[in-house]
């Protein structure tokens, strides 16, 4: 036991100074950049071009897609109940994209052991899911597991996300200590 706790204690600030030192590459999937911001509106709306106004999301002409790219616009502004709410109205509560941000939007929310619970749902029905792992790798670093969140920066360099945002992300967190808004 105290060999493996040396060699954890000696291997992390090695494998630290490799992600801070690794190259930035263009980002692997559409979470890769804020989002675009949309128009406002206020509480649990989301802009419908087609109405040319803000509407609940239920009533809105948006697809799943476009609800998802609303929760984003809403979860960087840091309205994350807002963004719930409109998470709520897409089609699959199951879906693995509607299940990371369910996560996101709870960790961020102070909620930290429910958002674990969504991404480990996420991860279960589809352990490739590298933003899933990469907001729960944030949510470990936010509660002072590292070793963990390394875990986790492993798992997506492993499954192909070597080069995402994804992966640059929770590499900077480690690195920095700061999480990010989307």
């Amino acid at each position: 036991m105290r060999t493996l706790i040396k060699s954890v204690t000696l291997a992390l600030p090695v494998t630290l100074a490799m992600i801070v030192s690794a190259p930035v590459n263009a980002a692997g999937s559409g979470d890769s950049a804020a989002p675009k911001p949309t128009k406002e509106c206020a509480g649990i709306r989301v802009w419908d071009e087609k109405k040319n106004r803000c509407v609940k999301p239920k009533e809105s002409s948006l697809d799943d897609d476009g609800l998802y790219d609303a929760v984003r616009s809403l979860a960087y502004a840091g309205r994350y109940l807002d963004a719930q709410g409109v998470l709520a109205a897409m089609s699959d509560q199951n879906e693995g994209r509607v299940l990371t941000y369910k996560g996101f939007t709870e960790r961020k929310l102070g909620n930290i052991d429910v958002a674990m619970v969504f991404y480990q749902k996420a991860l279960d029905q589809n352990p490739d899911n590298i933003l899933a792992r990469s907001y729960m790798g944030q949510g470990l670093l936010e509660q002072g597991d590292k070793i963990g969140a390394v875990a986790q920066l492993r798992e997506i360099q492993t499954r192909g996300g070597a080069g995402t945002w994804a992966e640059q992300s929770l590499s900077k967190a480690i690195a920095s200590g700061v999480t990010y808004s989307h």
